[in-house]
């Protein structure tokens, strides 16, 4: 499985973003049975992709993400590249799909 990397802040996110070219953050809840099931696909997903980092973030925790990202709903996976969001999904992620834009997105900027 991808290793993860906890992120409690928004501050810890954006240097988090700022540090990793290719950034994965996924936002989820404690309480959020979708959350509980996307996370592990997407951490297989993810170990196809040796070069994006993968960032978890509670929203219970960090509260004040929620307004700085425009999450409306968890679970929340975000792609950033370079610092800027290139894939957004939210609650029912099509993974086939998220594979054939990560493959697209991977194969013009990972070195």
């Amino acid at each position: 499985m991808k290793e993860l990397q906890e992120l409690n802040s928004v501050r810890a996110i954006d240097a988090f973003i700022h540090d990793h070219p290719l950034s994965f953050v996924y936002i989820s809840r404690q309480d959020c049975s979708v959350c509980h099931a996307v996370l592990p696909k997407l951490r297989s997903l993810l170990e196809d992709y040796p070069q994006i980092r993968l960032g978890l973030v509670d929203a219970e925790a960090a509260r004040d993400i929620a307004s700085e990202f425009l999450i409306f709903s968890v679970p929340a996976l975000l792609l950033f590249v370079n610092g800027k969001e290139l894939i957004r999904e939210g609650r029912f992620v099509q993974f086939d799909s998220l594979r054939t834009q990560i493959d697209r997105i991977y194969e013009a900027y990972a070195t």
